[in-house]
Formats: structure tokens, sequence, C-alpha cells
């Protein structure tokens, strides 16, 4: 017997925001495992050692490195959990959605295929590039995973939007900078002192170059998202989606003070992971910005007749 519908929509809730949460916790515990030289405290994959699952003595390895990207490791089960429970309560619902379950199956698929990157990075010790595509797929599933907390609120009809065409065109410049913003910020990361590992070679490009290129795209995207401020005032869009510009503004704000702290006092620890963490809120606040943007009716919904176009919604 299914769960009832209210207690089906708490936990499809919950599970959701479970793997906003775990998505992106788990890039910042990768940037632990990287700021503490850990990359390599488990030198093989998917063991920790040849012959063995879990850290063991060695002359070479301090056990703490073992320990941290051991438990790094572990936490991916975490995030698994956490994913497969989203697929799980998508195929409870009634009647079977299929935009829906094609978005709770890319929680699972991700996670895989995140396992499978960080053997690549660990395989291939650490090289840059590598770890810059295991952050930036991260990325992507927090994404992913906003537009399904969304999902299971709404229905599968085509969005009808607040915004007219043009304004719909400004938002997804503004997202597709932002793209351009993590990259160029993975790229800084690639050539600075935190490789993960001593020995792991950098990008040759140097800091200072990678960190005007991050610094320019980051005055590129706070122009667009200033932009968009005037622009939604002019069409009047309903509250809450003032709300989320707001917050998306603040946390952008907080990312771009954090990062000049960062890089004037030299990239210290802690204040690597909390950048990651920095990226992926303003990726969450960006996913919920673009989520209140538009409105999607359930199937019955439109069926007894009682979807309205928006005033402001322009083209479908």
């Amino acid at each position: 017997m299914p769960p009832p519908k209210r207690s089906l929509a708490t936990l499809s809730r919950v599970t959701a925001i479970a793997a906003v949460i775990t998505q992106g916790g788990i890039a910042v515990t990768g940037s632990v495992v990287r700021v503490t030289d850990s990359g390599l405290g488990c030198p093989t994959w998917p063991q920790c050692f040849p012959g063995s699952l879990v850290p063991q003595p060695h002359p070479e390895i301090a056990a703490v490195h073992q320990w941290i990207e051991f438990g790094n490791r572990l936490l991916v089960g975490l995030v698994g959990v956490a994913a497969l429970a989203c697929l799980v309560v998508a195929l409870l619902v009634r009647p079977r959605r299929r935009r829906l379950i094609l978005l709770a199956a890319t929680m699972p698929l991700g996670v895989v295929a995140q396992a499978v990157l960080g053997g690549i990075t660990v395989l291939t010790g650490l090289a840059w590039w590598t770890v810059s595509v295991h952050f930036l797929v991260s990325m992507v599933l927090v994404w992913l995973a906003m537009l399904l907390v969304a999902a299971f609120a709404e229905g599968d009809t085509p969005p009808r939007w607040h915004l007219p065409g043009p304004l719909r065109g400004l938002l997804r410049t503004a997202t597709t900078v932002l793209g351009a913003l993590l990259i160029a910020g993975t790229l800084v990361t690639s050539a600075g002192p935190h490789a993960g590992n001593a020995a792991t070679p950098r990008l040759t490009a140097g800091v200072p170059a990678m960190a005007q290129l991050h610094a320019d795209l980051l005055v590129g995207f706070l122009g667009l998202l200033a932009g968009l401020g005037f622009a939604l005032g002019a069409v009047g869009v309903p509250g809450h989606v003032w709300r989320r510009y707001a917050v998306l503004v603040c946390v952008v704000l907080a990312q771009g003070t954090l990062g000049v702290v960062q890089y004037l006092t030299g990239v210290p620890e802690v204040l690597v992971s909390l950048h990651v963490l920095g990226a992926a809120s303003v990726v969450v606040a960006m996913a919920a910005l673009w989520s209140s943007c538009r409105v999607r009716d359930s199937l019955s919904t439109v069926a007894v007749g009682s979807a309205r176009p928006l005033a402001s919604a322009g083209t479908p």
C-alpha cells in the first residue's frame, strides 16, 4: 500500500533536501581532504591499500591522512543512500511522473559517476584536471537536486514563466556565467598550493592570472544580477521571487568577500573549505531563483480547467 499523500509529500521534500545537503557536503569534505594533504592517504582505489579496503599502518603515509581520505570515501555511502531514497520516493508518487523520475534518477547515477571520477583522481595521482571535474560534477548534482526539490512540489506541464522572454534570456545568461565562474574557480585551485598531496603537479598558468579571470567573471556575474534585479522590478514579479533573488545576491557578495580575504591572506586551509561551501550555496541560491521564476501545473489541475496563464508569463 502506498503511503498517504501528505506523508509522501513530507518524505519527498526531506529526501530531496537531504540530496542537496549531501551532494554539496561531499564537495566540502573533499576540500578538507585536499587542504590536509590527505588526497593520497588511500593510494589505491577502490581499496585503500592493495589487499585492504581500510587504512593500514604504513611507514610513508601518516595514519591521520589515511583516515581523512578513507572517511571521505565512507561519506559517499551516505550520499548514495540519500540519492537512492530520492529515486524510491519518486517511484512511489502516483500517478507516475516521467520528469520527476528522470530527475530523481540523476542522483544515484551521479553518485556512481562521482565514485568513478574519484577513482580516476586517485589513480592519476590527483591530476589537477580530475579534481576540477570532480568538483564541477558535484555542483551540477547540487543544481539537479534543487530542481528535484521543486519538482516534488509541482506538476509536469510545460513551465509558465513569471518572466517575459528577454528576461528569461538574462536569467539563462547569468546562469551560464555562473558556470564559467565555477570553472574559473577550479583553475585558481588547480594553480594554488592545496593539491591534496605535496608531490602533485599544479596548473602552470599561475595563481595571479587565474585569480584575475575568476575576479573578472565575478564582476560580470554581479553586473548581470544587478540588471536582473532592475528587470524583476520592472515586470512586477511575485514576492517569493524577490526573496530568492535577495538571498542569491547576499550569498554571492559573501562568497566574493570570502574569496578576496582568501587571496589576500595566502589561501589558508579553513577558508578554502568555506569557499567550497560558499560555491555550493551560490548554486543552491541560483537554482532556487530559477525554480521560483516559473510554475508547472499538475496534469489534473489542467484537466479541470483551473490553470490560468500568468499575466507576466510571456510566451510559454
